[in-house]
């Protein structure tokens, strides 16, 4: 009798394991997809870049500095692999990218430009689908972090070597502090 009672609590804990096995596989799972799918968005926006340099450029060739900026700022986003680095290119990247629509301002032709305008368009609606694919990897990361630390899944994850995963954010967003209010005259 004492046999299928110890032979029940192994298939219990067996069960427990091999579940909380595949639950922490599957979070593995969708924060790597969830970070493809961001890469693949961040590789459409660095091929977007070059055209709207080359449009800029057909205006304000003097404007040298800059162009070299932005380009810059595209290889290092192209070169990032961690979250955090990524993170640190798409601040520089925006920061060189703010620098070359100010010099856009100079010229309103080039502010008329049908290509221009398509373009800058286009970079608009990857930016809003790049934060909105970095808040479901964070989302996903953070419920793979949290099992990851609870117990007792926590036991599954270090016998399995289940790592924590980074966030994926951006340095300027850590840093910003949050608005002063005072109603003192």
């Amino acid at each position: 009798m004492t046999g299928f009672v110890v032979l029940g609590i192994f298939v219990v804990l067996f069960v427990w394991v091999a579940a909380t096995y595949n639950r922490l596989i599957r979070l593995q799972v969708r924060a790597e997809e969830a970070w493809r799918d961001i890469d693949t968005l961040l590789r459409k926006r660095a091929d977007l870049i070059p055209n709207l340099v080359e449009t800029v450029k057909g205006y304000a060739s003097h404007e040298r500095e800059v162009f070299e900026k932005v380009t810059e700022a595209r290889s290092a986003s192209l070169k990032a692999r961690t979250p955090k680095e990524q993170g640190e290119a798409d601040d520089f990247l925006q920061a060189t990218l703010k620098t070359l629509f100010a010099v856009v301002e100079n010229y309103p032709e080039l502010k008329a430009n049908e290509n221009f305008v398509s373009l800058q368009r286009s970079l608009e609606d990857l930016e809003t689908e790049i934060a909105r694919s970095r808040r479901f990897y964070n989302a996903v990361v953070r419920d793979l972090n949290t099992r990851i630390k609870v117990f007792p899944s926590n036991l599954v994850a270090n016998l399995f070597g289940i790592r924590e995963r980074e966030f994926y954010t951006l340095p300027s967003e850590e840093m910003q502090e949050p608005p002063q209010v005072s109603f003192a005259k």
